[in-house]
């Protein structure tokens, strides 16, 4: 494909996907406004691409989804929406979108869960607004399919992290908040986290997932909302201690005991459909990755001055 544009391309995977295919066209909001349907379809009239990575949605971690569920609901349904119908009507072949494992159900019979599980139930009320946004966006693109023959199609990552992730306290994902508080913190300090720490994740490195977006664009042509994870599954506990060590400073963990904060307890995918697809995929320890993040971000940090 001679021709790829990008969503989301300012985010945390498109500025990273970015470094891995530079050739690539990444659209962010100052380009092009998503929310408006006549903005990215003159867009994509216009520049007629081979294919379409829909990587675009506001994203932010349990707190944030917690007390502004509408924005994500609006935000997310109004781009997904707008993004698949541009596509359609500018002619765009092929369309590669992104769900998330938020979207799966609360709780499930058997885990790890398989996609087959999708529509099983509600999904996490602390994220029930933006789960509900992807489930709708994987429907829409299954509409796509089967009334119009086309080639689009979805892939599930699992939490994502790594270097360029946002680090806001206020907004940020678990793993780049644990990162920045284990950073900033001295010896003989103690961190506190909310929740009970006991909650299990599957934690992506965001360059696997770059170099998976390459094979599924170009392979993955099911209507399976195909999940990509790792095998590993850690609680938030055993991440923070994994962090300490890679800070090498003596700190006291503690965990507020909040389990309102913990959203759900598990909710790892099997990745059997994936790896029955690319059967030589690597992915990247969870230590690997997690230093990897904290280099970069003490790195980042030394040079601002912080």
């Amino acid at each position: 494909m001679s021709k790829v544009i990008v969503t989301g391309g300012s985010g945390f995977l498109g500025k990273r996907l970015k470094t891995m295919f530079p050739d690539w066209i990444y659209l962010s909001r100052e380009e092009v406004e998503l929310l408006f349907f006549s903005d990215i379809y003159r867009f994509l009239e216009s520049e007629k691409p081979d294919a379409v990575v829909h990587l675009a949605a506001k994203v932010g971690g349990i707190k944030d989804n917690i007390e502004n569920p509408a924005d994500f609901f609006y935000e997310n349904a109004t781009i997904n929406s707008n993004v698949i119908h541009a596509c359609y009507m500018a002619g765009v072949e092929r369309v590669l979108s992104a769900l998330s494992t938020c979207a799966f159900p609360d709780s499930v019979d058997r885990y790890p869960f398989t996609e087959e599980c999708l529509l099983h139930g509600p999904p996490a009320k602390t994220n029930r607004a933006y789960g509900f946004t992807k489930r709708a966006l994987y429907i829409q693109t299954q509409a796509y399919r089967d009334q119009h023959g086309l080639d689009y199609s979805c892939f599930c990552p699992s939490n994502l992290y790594g270097p360029g992730d946002n680090f806001n306290l206020e907004t940020s994902h678990f793993v780049s908040a644990m990162v920045r508080k284990f950073y900033e913190a001295k010896d003989g300090d103690t961190l506190t986290f909310w929740g009970s720490g006991k909650p299990l994740r599957q934690q992506l490195f965001v360059d696997d997932l770059c170099s998976a977006i390459l094979l599924l664009l170009n392979q993955h042509h099911s209507d399976i909302p195909l999940i990509v994870a790792p095998d590993m599954n850690l609680s938030i506990e055993e991440m923070a201690h994994e962090c300490r060590t890679i800070a090498n400073k003596d700190i006291e963990i503690r965990f507020e005991g909040n389990a309102v904060l913990d959203g759900q307890f598990r909710k790892d995918g099997s990745n059997k459909k994936f790896k029955e697809l690319f059967p030589s995929f690597e992915f990247t320890p969870f230590i690997d990755g997690l230093r990897q993040t904290y280099d970069w971000y003490a790195t980042e940090s030394d040079n601002h001055g912080n």
